[in-house]
């Protein structure tokens, strides 16, 4: 048996765009025996979740919750809105918002793409336009992704607002959150979102397994005229429940709902405008120490603008096969694991191994990010890959003026 390397030797740390870190407090409270499903503390935790998520989502609408993961959240939300045969829009920045319209086929929907690239986010008069082109309105619905997380590109949810009340569309206008909930800022009453879905393994630092959908009255309205939905995905029970069992259409996932409860007692605890403004903070160090590395190397941020870049996760671009090296040498060497360039290549292409992502969502300060960057730069110097100097200095600059 070969001997790890001395310095990989201590805690891991997991820098990926989600499962994100987790709190030391939600995992002790996660780890208990199983408790009663029909009676005790359950039964309240449970009732007492609804407000603090909608809290997080900012909204005075309802949310069912799931058991699942981002892709039953999306099915979810369609769904309770999207008959087979109705059409949708998917105005795409990378794989996710393909995912979500490739979801809409499969539960029979007609998808038009508008595909933006995985370098820019969308254009909104192209949207105008396509919307403005629909006088039957048969587009029922408008699938956005808030952060992609394959590109990290974040996408203006509240001009899309604006583009359909401009040209008085009544689409629905869905927004898929699971990347930014919780670090990226988002107001889903104040932006007029009418669904949004979740998950809760990135900014709510969970283990994966839930799943969450936001909605108003407008969508739920829709939900009610719809000619069926299916008892397990059905919103209505879970967001009105008359019995415990309805919230999750049978048993709940009790040590989740131990976890999340204490997940949520932390972001409130920091309040959400700061939870925002810590993520803000933190991913403009991460940009700085990039753009250094930059000037001088092959190291390239995916999105140009920094004003279209989540606070949540960063897509990187490094000269084929230096992505998969240093995602390599550094979890092997020094216990650090970034994350894969997702989507942004064919798995068989040799271009696959030029791209990797940087996670900072949840649990995250500022030791932790210039710890990574630290190890970023270990890597670099092992495999030597060329880059400009001073890249944690200049993180260390922003992290150090607040």
């Amino acid at each position: 048996m070969s001997t790890p390397p001395i310095a990989s030797f201590g805690r891991d740390y997991l820098a990926i765009p989600g499962p994100s870190v987790m709190p030391e407090a939600v995992l002790q409270a996660m780890h208990r025996a199983a408790p009663n499903i029909y009676a005790g503390e359950l039964i309240d935790i449970a009732a007492s979740l609804a407000p603090d998520l909608k809290r997080v989502a900012r909204t005075d609408g309802h949310v069912a919750m799931y058991i699942g993961n981002g892709h039953a959240a999306w099915e979810a939300a369609l769904a309770n809105t999207i008959a087979p045969g109705d059409k949708v829009l998917v105005p795409a920045t990378g794989r996710f918002a393909h995912g979500w319209g490739d979801m809409a086929e499969g539960l029979g929907a007609e998808v038009e793409i508008l595909d933006f690239g995985k370098r820019t986010p969308m254009d909104m008069d192209r949207i105008a336009e396509t919307l403005r082109a629909d006088t039957a309105h048969k587009i029922k619905a408008i699938l956005a992704v808030h952060v992609d997380t394959s590109t990290s590109i974040r996408n203006d949810i509240s001009a899309l607002r604006g583009v359909l009340d401009a040209v008085d569309h009544p689409a629905l206008l869905m927004a898929d959150c699971i990347a930014s909930l919780g670090c990226d800022v988002f107001e889903m009453d104040a932006w007029g979102v009418d669904v949004m879905v979740a998950g809760c393994q990135k900014g709510l630092m969970v283990p994966p397994g839930m799943a969450f959908v936001f909605f108003n009255d407008k969508a739920d309205a829709v939900r009610t005229a719809m000619p069926r939905v299916s008892r397990y995905w059905d919103w209505s029970p879970r967001a009105n429940p008359q019995e415990f069992y309805m919230y999750w259409c049978g048993t709940a996932p009790t040590h989740h709902l131990y976890g999340l409860r204490t997940a949520l007692d932390i972001i409130h605890g920091e309040g959400i405008e700061a939870v925002w403004k810590r993520h803000a903070l933190l991913a403009r160090a991460i940009w700085a120490a990039c753009e250094t590395w930059s000037d001088g190397g092959p190291l390239e941020l995916n999105v140009a603008d920094a004003n279209n870049r989540s606070c949540a996760v960063t897509a990187l671009r490094l000269a084929s096969p230096n992505g998969t090296a240093l995602r390599d040498w550094v979890e092997h060497n020094i216990g650090l694991t970034l994350g894969i360039g997702l989507g942004m290549a064919p798995p068989g292409d040799p271009a696959w191994h030029g791209f990797f992502r940087l996670g900072h969502m949840g649990h995250v300060n500022g030791h932790m990010v210039m710890g990574m960057l630290g190890g970023i730069e270990t890597g670099f110097s092992a495999l030597g890959i060329p880059r400009g100097q001073g890249a944690l200095d200049a993180a260390a600059k922003v992290i150090a003026s607040g």
